[in-house]
């Protein structure tokens, strides 16, 4: 019975996994085919022949490279400025202690309740009074004053690590930003690269606050080029637009193949502790 059963839960995996492939397959065939097999009636997976100079005629059409600079740019600002300013909030509210710590916590997560339409024009206001209309500086600088679900994931982590680590480091005479470097932040890889690694996504993938506050091509995101492409061409380049996506999502897939021991490792050590 229990092998039975062990089967039936492959078999359910198994489907469950090529359901979530299969519109990934289909952007690939679809990358590879000619104008007439895309828009034939008859649905054919594998493509004949095979249209190569698609990916090629993409990269004519949408600057791929100056694109991809900016998202890498971007993208890297941001995983570093959530690791820096959520991993200090954390340790602030697990560790120390200080008056108002749980209440001021509790206020932090219920920034989370706020939808980010909400909050857009005002920072939009900021930013262009700032003179940050037009650059960079708003997709990065709001990820340096933390995040409140990274704050709360990196808390959770820290109040897993022993009490007695922070106390033996405080009697050898350790100030607090050394116990917090040498021992929490070491002690804490795993959680810091599943931030690392949601940030990145969310950074990568971002289309709003790009197409809300840069205006020139130049500094396109991949979102927004590959927006703008589809707006410029509508459905009559099907072919190049999937050969440009393909072309976005490999270096995502080929980042979380090769953190994806560390991201399901800091996944499962990441507990809700009170």
């Amino acid at each position: 019975m229990r092998f039975l059963s062990k089967i039936i839960l492959y078999l359910l995996v198994i489907f469950c996994s090529c359901m979530f492939l299969m519109p990934i397959l289909w952007m690939i065939s679809t990358s590879l085919k000619t104008p007439e097999q895309i828009f034939s009636p008859d649905i054919k997976w594998i493509p004949n022949p095979v249209a190569f100079e698609n990916y090629a005629s993409a990269f004519r059409f949408v600057d791929l490279i100056n694109a991809f600079k900016n998202t890498v740019f971007i993208a890297l600002l941001n995983v570093i400025g959530v690791l820096f300013s959520c991993s200090l909030a954390a340790y602030a509210f697990s560790v120390l202690n200080w008056r108002f710590r749980e209440p001021c916590f509790y206020l932090t997560l219920a920034t989370m309740m706020l939808p980010e339409m909400v909050t857009l024009v005002p920072q939009f206001v900021l930013f262009q009074k700032l003179g940050w209309y037009g650059t960079f500086l708003p997709l990065i600088a709001p990820y340096f004053c933390g995040n409140a679900f990274y704050i709360f994931l990196l808390r959770q982590f820290f109040l897993t690590i022993p009490r007695e680590l922070h106390e033996a480091a405080s009697i050898d005479g350790c100030s607090e930003f050394n116990i917090f470097k040498n021992i929490y932040l070491k002690l804490s890889v795993p959680a810091l690269s599943v931030v690392a690694l949601f940030q990145f996504l969310f950074s990568w993938n971002d289309l709003m606050k790009p197409s809300v506050y840069l205006i020139d091509q130049n500094q396109y995101t991949l979102s927004l080029a590959l927006q703008q492409f589809k707006a410029q061409h509508g459905g009559t380049e099907w072919a190049m637009l999937m050969a440009a996506t393909t072309i976005t999502i490999l270096p995502i897939v080929l980042i979380f193949f090769l953190a994806q021991k560390t991201f399901v490792q800091g996944i499962a050590m990441t507990g809700i502790k009170e």
